[in-house]
Protein backbone atom coordinates (compact mmCIF):
# COMPACT_ATOMS: atom_id res chain seq x y z
CA UNK A 1 0.00 0.00 0.00
CA UNK A 2 2.74 2.61 0.63
CA UNK A 3 4.76 1.97 -1.99
CA UNK A 4 0.85 2.57 -4.19
CA UNK A 5 0.79 5.57 -2.48
CA UNK A 6 4.50 6.59 -3.29
CA UNK A 7 4.10 6.33 -6.79
CA UNK A 8 0.64 8.36 -7.03
CA UNK A 9 2.36 11.10 -4.97
CA UNK A 10 4.57 11.39 -7.96
CA UNK A 11 2.39 11.71 -10.39
CA UNK A 12 0.87 14.31 -8.52
CA UNK A 13 3.48 16.40 -8.27
CA UNK A 14 4.54 15.96 -11.68
CA UNK A 15 1.13 17.66 -12.79
CA UNK A 16 1.00 20.00 -10.62
CA UNK A 17 2.95 22.49 -12.43
CA UNK A 18 0.25 22.19 -15.36
CA UNK A 19 -2.65 22.71 -13.44
CA UNK A 20 -3.53 26.57 -13.04
CA UNK A 21 -5.24 28.11 -10.77
CA UNK A 22 -8.41 28.96 -10.97
CA UNK A 23 -9.11 32.31 -12.61
CA UNK A 24 -5.93 32.51 -14.09
CA UNK A 25 -6.16 33.13 -17.80
CA UNK A 26 -5.05 30.06 -20.38
CA UNK A 27 -1.91 29.56 -21.48
CA UNK A 28 -1.87 28.46 -25.21
CA UNK A 29 -0.35 25.24 -25.67
CA UNK A 30 2.68 25.31 -28.50
CA UNK A 31 2.90 22.39 -30.89
CA UNK A 32 5.80 20.11 -30.35
CA UNK A 33 8.16 20.29 -33.22
CA UNK A 34 8.07 17.46 -35.39
CA UNK A 35 11.18 15.86 -36.33
CA UNK A 36 12.15 16.13 -39.91
CA UNK A 37 12.67 12.59 -41.16
CA UNK A 38 15.17 12.24 -43.96
CA UNK A 39 13.88 10.10 -46.98
CA UNK A 40 16.19 7.26 -46.84
CA UNK A 41 15.58 4.89 -49.83
CA UNK A 42 14.38 1.55 -49.11
CA UNK A 43 16.68 -1.23 -50.34
CA UNK A 44 14.94 -3.18 -53.49
CA UNK A 45 15.84 -6.91 -52.87
CA UNK A 46 17.62 -8.09 -56.35
CA UNK A 47 15.50 -10.43 -58.44
CA UNK A 48 16.82 -13.11 -59.62
CA UNK A 49 16.56 -13.80 -63.50
CA UNK A 50 13.88 -16.36 -63.81
CA UNK A 51 13.46 -17.36 -67.21
CA UNK A 52 9.47 -16.99 -68.15
CA UNK A 53 8.31 -20.55 -69.65
CA UNK A 54 7.48 -21.01 -73.41
CA UNK A 55 4.65 -22.38 -74.51
CA UNK A 56 6.15 -25.64 -75.74
CA UNK A 57 7.83 -25.79 -72.12
CA UNK A 58 4.08 -25.59 -70.69
CA UNK A 59 2.77 -29.45 -70.87
CA UNK A 60 -0.46 -29.26 -72.41
CA UNK A 61 -3.83 -29.75 -70.41
CA UNK A 62 -5.44 -32.69 -71.13
CA UNK A 63 -9.29 -31.60 -72.21
CA UNK A 64 -11.28 -32.72 -69.13
CA UNK A 65 -14.60 -34.40 -70.81
CA UNK A 66 -17.71 -33.25 -69.20
CA UNK A 67 -21.16 -35.29 -68.82
CA UNK A 68 -22.20 -32.63 -71.51
CA UNK A 69 -19.84 -33.19 -73.85
CA UNK A 70 -20.23 -37.19 -73.30
CA UNK A 71 -23.92 -37.14 -73.54
CA UNK A 72 -23.31 -34.70 -77.02
CA UNK A 73 -20.68 -37.63 -78.19
CA UNK A 74 -23.09 -40.16 -77.52
CA UNK A 75 -26.18 -38.53 -79.53
CA UNK A 76 -24.22 -37.86 -82.15
CA UNK A 77 -23.52 -41.40 -82.29
CA UNK A 78 -26.81 -42.39 -82.13
CA UNK A 79 -27.50 -40.25 -84.71
CA UNK A 80 -24.97 -41.62 -86.88
CA UNK A 81 -26.10 -44.91 -86.20
CA UNK A 82 -29.88 -44.46 -86.72
CA UNK A 83 -28.74 -43.00 -89.76
CA UNK A 84 -27.24 -45.61 -91.01
CA UNK A 85 -29.79 -48.67 -90.29
CA UNK A 86 -31.79 -46.10 -92.16
CA UNK A 87 -30.12 -46.10 -94.95
CA UNK A 88 -29.21 -49.69 -95.26
CA UNK A 89 -33.65 -50.65 -94.66
CA UNK A 90 -33.94 -47.63 -97.51
CA UNK A 91 -31.63 -49.51 -99.87
CA UNK A 92 -33.27 -52.80 -98.58
CA UNK A 93 -36.84 -52.06 -100.18
CA UNK A 94 -35.56 -50.48 -103.11
CA UNK A 95 -34.05 -53.78 -103.23
CA UNK A 96 -37.38 -55.40 -103.01
CA UNK A 97 -39.31 -52.78 -104.86
CA UNK A 98 -37.23 -52.87 -108.00
CA UNK A 99 -37.33 -56.56 -107.85
CA UNK A 100 -41.39 -56.75 -107.38
CA UNK A 101 -41.41 -54.32 -110.48
CA UNK A 102 -39.00 -56.66 -112.50
CA UNK A 103 -41.08 -60.03 -111.38
CA UNK A 104 -44.35 -58.22 -111.81
CA UNK A 105 -43.37 -57.26 -115.46
CA UNK A 106 -42.30 -60.81 -116.09
CA UNK A 107 -45.76 -62.20 -114.84
CA UNK A 108 -47.38 -60.08 -117.19
CA UNK A 109 -45.14 -61.12 -119.98
CA UNK A 110 -45.82 -64.26 -119.43
CA UNK A 111 -49.28 -63.91 -119.09
CA UNK A 112 -49.79 -62.43 -121.98
CA UNK A 113 -47.61 -65.17 -123.98
CA UNK A 114 -50.04 -68.16 -122.43
CA UNK A 115 -53.23 -66.01 -123.08
CA UNK A 116 -51.95 -65.32 -126.71
CA UNK A 117 -50.97 -68.97 -127.03
CA UNK A 118 -54.11 -70.45 -125.88
CA UNK A 119 -56.40 -68.34 -128.16
CA UNK A 120 -53.66 -69.66 -131.06
CA UNK A 121 -54.85 -73.19 -130.00
CA UNK A 122 -58.26 -72.78 -129.41
CA UNK A 123 -58.18 -71.16 -132.91
CA UNK A 124 -56.55 -73.97 -134.57
CA UNK A 125 -59.01 -76.27 -132.89
CA UNK A 126 -62.04 -74.89 -133.77
CA UNK A 127 -60.56 -73.89 -137.39
CA UNK A 128 -59.39 -77.69 -137.37
CA UNK A 129 -63.00 -79.11 -136.64
CA UNK A 130 -64.19 -77.00 -139.58
CA UNK A 131 -62.17 -78.71 -142.00
CA UNK A 132 -64.31 -81.86 -142.67
CA UNK A 133 -67.34 -79.65 -143.40
CA UNK A 134 -65.57 -77.78 -146.05
CA UNK A 135 -63.89 -81.40 -146.87
CA UNK A 136 -67.78 -82.99 -147.47
CA UNK A 137 -68.72 -79.67 -149.37
CA UNK A 138 -65.77 -80.35 -151.76
CA UNK A 139 -66.85 -83.60 -152.29
CA UNK A 140 -70.89 -82.19 -152.94
CA UNK A 141 -69.39 -80.28 -155.40
CA UNK A 142 -67.38 -82.96 -156.91
CA UNK A 143 -70.25 -85.37 -157.24
CA UNK A 144 -72.45 -82.64 -158.67
CA UNK A 145 -70.05 -81.35 -161.18
CA UNK A 146 -72.70 -81.36 -164.78
CA UNK A 147 -75.40 -80.90 -163.16
CA UNK A 148 -77.84 -78.25 -165.23
CA UNK A 149 -80.88 -76.38 -164.83
CA UNK A 150 -81.99 -76.04 -161.17
CA UNK A 151 -79.43 -78.35 -159.59
CA UNK A 152 -76.76 -76.59 -161.19
CA UNK A 153 -78.04 -72.89 -159.53
CA UNK A 154 -77.95 -75.59 -155.94
CA UNK A 155 -74.35 -76.44 -157.02
CA UNK A 156 -73.10 -72.96 -157.69
CA UNK A 157 -75.20 -72.44 -153.90
CA UNK A 158 -72.92 -74.72 -152.15
CA UNK A 159 -70.04 -73.09 -153.98
CA UNK A 160 -70.50 -70.47 -153.05
CA UNK A 161 -70.41 -71.19 -149.16
CA UNK A 162 -67.28 -73.51 -149.71
CA UNK A 163 -65.64 -70.36 -151.16
CA UNK A 164 -66.73 -68.55 -148.22
CA UNK A 165 -65.42 -70.87 -145.75
CA UNK A 166 -62.02 -70.72 -147.55
CA UNK A 167 -61.44 -66.66 -147.29
CA UNK A 168 -62.79 -67.26 -143.59
CA UNK A 169 -59.93 -69.25 -143.23
CA UNK A 170 -57.33 -67.61 -144.64
CA UNK A 171 -57.79 -64.26 -142.75
CA UNK A 172 -57.23 -65.95 -140.01
CA UNK A 173 -54.31 -67.22 -141.53
CA UNK A 174 -54.96 -70.72 -142.40
CA UNK A 175 -53.91 -70.52 -146.34
CA UNK A 176 -55.81 -73.65 -148.59
CA UNK A 177 -53.18 -75.64 -150.01
CA UNK A 178 -54.13 -77.68 -153.27
CA UNK A 179 -51.23 -76.59 -156.31
CA UNK A 180 -50.26 -79.85 -158.08
CA UNK A 181 -47.34 -80.40 -160.54
CA UNK A 182 -44.91 -78.98 -157.73
CA UNK A 183 -42.42 -81.25 -156.16
CA UNK A 184 -42.92 -82.94 -153.57
CA UNK A 185 -42.50 -81.29 -149.84
CA UNK A 186 -42.71 -83.62 -146.99
CA UNK A 187 -43.48 -80.72 -144.33
CA UNK A 188 -46.70 -79.70 -146.21
CA UNK A 189 -47.62 -82.89 -148.17
CA UNK A 190 -48.43 -86.36 -147.20
CA UNK A 191 -48.10 -89.15 -150.00
CA UNK A 192 -50.97 -92.18 -150.25
CA UNK A 193 -50.13 -93.29 -153.40
CA UNK A 194 -47.67 -93.24 -156.23
CA UNK A 195 -47.97 -93.48 -160.44
CA UNK A 196 -45.39 -94.00 -163.06
CA UNK A 197 -45.53 -90.74 -164.82
CA UNK A 198 -42.75 -90.15 -168.11
CA UNK A 199 -44.42 -86.77 -168.55
CA UNK A 200 -43.27 -85.45 -165.24
CA UNK A 201 -40.54 -85.31 -162.99
CA UNK A 202 -40.42 -88.14 -160.26
CA UNK A 203 -41.33 -86.75 -156.94
CA UNK A 204 -44.03 -84.28 -158.63
CA UNK A 205 -47.33 -83.99 -156.93
CA UNK A 206 -49.64 -84.81 -159.90
CA UNK A 207 -53.13 -85.29 -158.06
CA UNK A 208 -54.53 -83.51 -154.59
CA UNK A 209 -56.32 -85.90 -153.02
CA UNK A 210 -57.33 -83.73 -149.70
CA UNK A 211 -55.80 -79.83 -149.84
CA UNK A 212 -54.16 -78.75 -147.06
CA UNK A 213 -54.05 -75.75 -144.59
CA UNK A 214 -52.05 -73.39 -142.68
CA UNK A 215 -48.27 -73.30 -143.03
CA UNK A 216 -45.70 -74.11 -140.36
CA UNK A 217 -46.61 -73.85 -136.59
CA UNK A 218 -50.16 -72.67 -137.94
CA UNK A 219 -50.71 -75.83 -140.21
CA UNK A 220 -53.71 -77.55 -139.38
CA UNK A 221 -52.78 -80.29 -141.65
CA UNK A 222 -50.66 -81.13 -144.83
CA UNK A 223 -51.89 -81.66 -147.80
CA UNK A 224 -52.91 -85.21 -148.93
CA UNK A 225 -51.54 -86.10 -152.52
CA UNK A 226 -50.37 -88.52 -155.22
CA UNK A 227 -46.61 -88.21 -156.13
CA UNK A 228 -44.88 -89.54 -159.25
CA UNK A 229 -42.07 -92.10 -160.03
CA UNK A 230 -39.89 -92.95 -162.72
CA UNK A 231 -41.39 -95.54 -165.40
CA UNK A 232 -39.52 -99.21 -164.72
Amino acid sequence: MNGHEDRTDRTDQAEAPARQAPGAPAKASAPRPTPAKADVPRPTPAKADVPRPTPADVPAKAPVETSADASTETDASAGTDASAETDAKLAELEDRWLRSVAELDNVRKRIARDAERLRAEERDRVAADWLPILDNLELALGHAAGQKGEARAIVEGVRAVRDQALAVLSRLGYARHDESDVPFDPVHHEAVATVERDDVAPGTVVQVVRPGYGDGQRQLRPAVVVVSKKAE
